[in-house]
């Protein structure tokens, strides 16, 4: 094997990749661009909507209540509310957000609490809608305060102390610091993100070097070059895993600093008591884990890519068939989002190995015997995938394909 035919393919290739925007964009300025705005900016974006949401003054019905005076008085007094006319049509009007939430109180409501009769008040609300779940929250928790003051008073008239309804108080403590909470949290969703980016930094060059060779009427005169069609494919092929691997890098180190400016300028802090629990720090010792983890998946993506890229006869004809390749990437990179643990069987799965690696990697964790599991497997799947692309590139049926 010439390494110095190798190096001439890639060069040549190298060169033309630079010059291709839709390279560029998917190799440097996604993952540069990306990860800051999903950290910073779309975390300060939630935080702010998230505050506005709980600000607003929620427009709500009242179903009933007529015999019922002290408690309507009691939430027309609620100020996070507005009590609105009833109409007829207050279902109608949940779902086009019209208003958020609705009570419905039963008829003889007040009279059977006197009684000490067990009655039920029902609210209604738009399940999955934020601002109608805030809505009925709000209303939910200032009615268990109503109750808690009938209860007492009931206690009170009957002499029994209120404290006998609680004999005990049950706290639930976190044990674990602020960065594993974080990385519990976030560690799923940095795995997809790394994943997902090696995938789609690989996928334009290897399109343009296979199927927009094709297009282009240009595959025959490299192929009639002296060079191999093994040093061909390995040159080009070399090509497409610099631009996944080069993606991969800026993502994971975009990542990290990310991270540390948040940490740094207690960004996390401003955003609130729950992010404040968030806290993530990702070091050098992180980053550079990731990214050894991901070398294997990215020889995988880059042979993937372009075997299948390989049948297609236009640059736009492989797009269609590199989009359900997408999703058998995307559907075990999300899945380590799921509250899934790592183990034996689950390390041999490629691509969700690695995703949750990563989640693992992030709060650093190392279970060394599935570390090296899933680094041998991806391996041997990644070679497996190499093979099949320079067998497919000696076929003359795939190659010019009518």
């Amino acid at each position: 094997m010439s390494l110095q035919n190798i190096g001439i393919v890639y060069r040549k290739e190298l060169r033309e990749a630079l010059r291709d925007r839709r390279t560029l964009i998917s190799s440097l300025l996604v993952p540069l661009v990306l990860f800051p705005l999903l950290t910073a900016g779309l975390g300060a974006a939630i935080s702010v909507l998230m505050g506005q949401a709980k600000e607003e003054i929620y427009k709500v019905m009242i179903i009933g209540g007529e015999d019922s005076p002290r408690l309507v008085d009691d939430l027309r007094q609620l100020k996070t509310i507005q009590i609105m006319p009833l109409a007829q049509t207050w279902k109608d009007q949940i779902v086009d957000k019209t208003i958020r939430a609705a009570i419905e109180i039963p008829v003889g409501f007040e009279s059977d609490l006197s009684a000490e009769k067990s009655v039920t008040l029902k609210i209604y609300d738009y399940e999955g809608d934020l601002k109608s779940s805030l809505a009925s929250g709000l209303i939910k928790e200032h009615l268990e305060g109503y109750r808690e003051g009938v209860v007492k008073a009931s206690l009170y008239l009957k002499n029994i102390s209120p404290e006998t309804l609680k004999p005990f108080e049950v706290e639930k403590q976190n044990v674990a610091p602020p960065e594993k909470v974080g990385g519990a949290a976030f560690g799923g969703v940095i795995g997809y993100m790394v994943i997902l980016l090696c995938l789609t930094g690989c996928m334009y060059p290897a399109m343009d070097l296979t199927a927009g060779e094709k297009e282009r009427g240009t595959m025959e005169t490299i192929l009639s070059s002296p060079i191999s069609r093994t040093h061909l494919v390995l040159g080009k092929f070399f090509l497409v895993l610099t631009t996944s691997l080069v993606t991969a890098a800026l993502s994971v180190t975009s990542m990290g600093v990310s991270f540390w400016v948040l940490e740094r300028f207690h960004a996390f802090d401003k955003m609130g008591s729950d992010a404040a629990q968030l806290q993530l720090s990702i070091g050098l010792k992180q980053v550079l884990s990731i990214f050894i983890m991901v070398l294997p998946l990215a020889v995988l993506f880059s042979a993937g890519v372009m075997t299948v890229s390989l049948f297609a006869k236009s640059y736009k004809e492989a797009q269609s068939y590199i989009t359900p390749l997408m999703f058998v990437v995307i559907i075990p990179a999300v899945s380590a989002m799921l509250p899934i643990d790592l183990t034996a069987k689950l390390a041999l799965v490629p691509i969700l190995n690695a995703s949750l690696l990563c989640k693992e990697l992030v709060v650093n964790t190392y279970h060394w015997n599935y570390i090296a599991i899933i680094f041998f497997s991806t391996c041997v799947y990644a070679a497996a995938a190499l093979f099949l692309a320079v067998k497919m590139f000696q076929r003359e049926d795939v190659l010019f394909r009518s």
